[in-house]
């Protein structure tokens, strides 16, 4: 029997950990973080500790092999328009999200508290996703 998506909330299938990147990393160095971590995209933070981006595979390969692509800083390539969702989303919901939007992750962001909103805590796939429908 399958998982029933829409009582599974993001928080419960999501990649715990998220590996996050200053905006002002290299792309030479984030390209080694995917590889070594075995992982498609990273969370890119401002100063402040909060959300401002993400990086995916695709967006490193669209500058490799442009003048100096090692040196381009994670703000220069990152896609800023941030695809988020509340950790109490469900995965149908998700899922949904991810077709309309035409993304293959979702960060997750703290929930509440002064002081704590934007700040990422899990990043959600749609492997993740595809992982749950596929349970018995």
């Amino acid at each position: 029997m399958n998982t029933k998506l829409k009582d599974i909330m993001a928080r419960g299938a999501m990649t715990r950990g998220v590996i996050t990147i200053s905006i002002n990393e290299t792309c030479k160095h984030i390209a080694k973080l995917l590889r070594e971590n075995d992982i498609s995209g990273v969370c890119i933070i401002g100063d402040d500790g909060k959300a401002v981006g993400v990086i995916s595979e695709m967006d490193i390969l669209k500058v490799i092999g442009m003048e100096n692509w090692e040196n381009m800083t994670a703000e220069s390539i990152m896609t800023a328009n941030l695809e988020t969702i509340e950790p109490k989303t469900t995965l149908i919901e998700a899922a949904n999200i991810m077709r309309r939007r035409h993304v293959h992750r979702l960060l997750l962001l703290s929930e509440g508290g002064i002081g704590m909103s934007q700040k990422p805590i899990g990043i959600l796939c749609s492997s993740d996703i595809i992982r749950e429908a596929a349970r018995d």
